[in-house]
């Protein structure tokens, strides 16, 4: 996967932590590694905290593309209201990530990849180096700044992927339509042929092709930081189709149930933390529980 890995700054309702560990990329790396090994591809700077890169080698994440450069690590400063859904942007510096041009040193293409939402210049130069012919998914992530400001070349990226991964609000954006089903369908035309809306606490929408489901959220009590929760989703979406290799409808609801599943985890500590405590049999726990509550 290609994404940001990043120090942040975040206020929730429920806390306050001037300094964490997050980023796409992390976040996505340690829930993906839940079901498969990954490889990261990111850029930090000099001040990137060596802690930092502890906690991701407690995982089966391969490092080998996360480049050091000159430079300070993307920061990002938000803060969450009582609507946890949404975050204000307080200030955001791109910092080493305005240069990054990554060399992919594979000596396969890997099966699977996923495009975090960065600049859609960059996740064409990583496309670009990848055999499709190998390539059996690719997924990718935006976010609003891109679509406003990049249209055309994230246009360009959306012919070159299977599926899009965006929430309710980006996907209204990106096709001018209030109605979701609407947006999917306009987002199909696009290129993607699976079209996943994430709706925060209200749960997904699952478009694939010609056929559609709703999964509901997992209910918590108690929500402390939302911040990558949906990178944590698509990790855990893409990190279960990887270990199945089954691309069938089926098979993507069950894998969006353990996306669902995985992000409640994230969100109930601030940055990695909880992630870092959760294992395999508590990501089964809550599967089952979802199970019951999603079936009449």
């Amino acid at each position: 996967m290609v994404g940001t890995v990043a120090i942040d700054a975040v206020k929730t309702p429920f806390g306050k932590r001037d300094r964490v560990f997050g980023g796409s990329a992390s976040y996505f790396s340690y829930a993906a590694s839940f079901f498969v090994p990954v490889a990261l591809i990111a850029v930090v700077g000099r001040d990137f905290p060596e802690e930092y890169r502890m906690i991701l080698t407690e995982r089966p994440i391969d490092l080998s593309h996360l480049e050091e450069a000159d430079g300070k690590t993307f920061f990002w400063r938000g803060e969450y209201g009582s609507d946890l859904n949404s975050a204000q942007t307080l200030e955001t510096q791109l910092n080493v990530l305005t240069r990054f041009d990554p060399k992919l040193k594979f000596t396969q293409s890997p099966p699977y990849l996923f495009l975090a939402n960065v600049d859609p210049i960059l996740q064409m130069r990583v496309l670009d180096q990848l055999e499709r012919p190998r390539l059996k998914f690719v997924a990718c992530d935006t976010m609003n700044y891109w679509i406003r400001t990049k249209r055309q070349e994230l246009q360009k990226v959306l012919t070159r992927v299977d599926g899009l991964v965006v929430n309710d609000g980006e996907a209204r954006e990106l096709t001018q339509e209030a109605n979701l089903m609407k947006a999917a369908r306009r987002i199909h035309e696009m290129g993607p042929g699976c079209v996943i809306i994430k709706k925060g606490e209200h749960g997904s929408l699952l478009f694939y092709e010609n056929q559609f489901c709703v999964l509901p959220a997992y209910p918590l009590e108690a929500v402390f930081d939302p911040t990558g929760a949906g990178d944590s989703f698509a990790g855990a979406v893409m990190g279960y189709l990887a270990q199945t290799g089954d691309l069938s409808f089926d098979n993507m609801k069950r894998a969006v149930a353990r996306g669902t599943v995985t992000a409640s985890f994230t969100v109930e500590d601030f940055g990695l933390e909880n992630l870092r405590r959760l294992s395999g049999a508590e990501i089964n726990e809550r599967l089952e529980i979802l199970k019951k509550i999603g079936t009449f």
